[in-house]
């Protein structure tokens, strides 16, 4: 159902005053969603990139420096990839809330989630290919 003039421009009216708000502007953005794995993607990016270069210059550096520094890179590495993984994961599943926290709904893909997770999955697999006399 469309606004009436006057509900319109009552709508405007609140949509101008809140934008000209950078106080509410600012609170708005870093709660929101997309800003929140925007910002952990780009810190898993930066950890995972300084992981790489500390595995390099360790590897390059040779001796004890290698020896300590490698795993610690390594470690700096996949602990970067996870984090990126964890974030773009969680940034699909997000819901917004109302205010009064009463009502939501799922943000991002139409998809609904699977029932079980990896490990359903895995045991159905396992069950087929039993029930199959598939060894492999």
């Amino acid at each position: 159902m469309p606004l009436s003039d006057h509900e319109q421009r009552l709508f405007e009216q609140i949509e101008q005053s809140l934008s000209e708000d950078p106080q509410f502007a600012s609170a708005v953005r870093a709660h929101d969603p997309a800003h929140v794995t925007r910002r952990r993607l780009i810190l898993a990016g930066i950890v995972t990139v300084i992981g790489i270069g500390v595995v390099i210059g360790s590897v390059i550096a040779g001796g004890d420096v290698a020896m300590f520094g490698a795993p610690i890179g390594a470690v700096l590495m996949f602990g970067g990839l996870i984090l990126g993984l964890w974030a773009q994961r969680r940034g699909t599943n997000v819901k917004l809330k109302a205010v009064d926290g009463k009502a939501s709904r799922p943000v991002g893909g139409s998809k609904a989630p699977k029932p079980g997770g990896f490990t359903s999955r895995m045991e159905e697999r396992w069950r087929r290919r039993r029930d199959n006399g598939d060894i492999f």
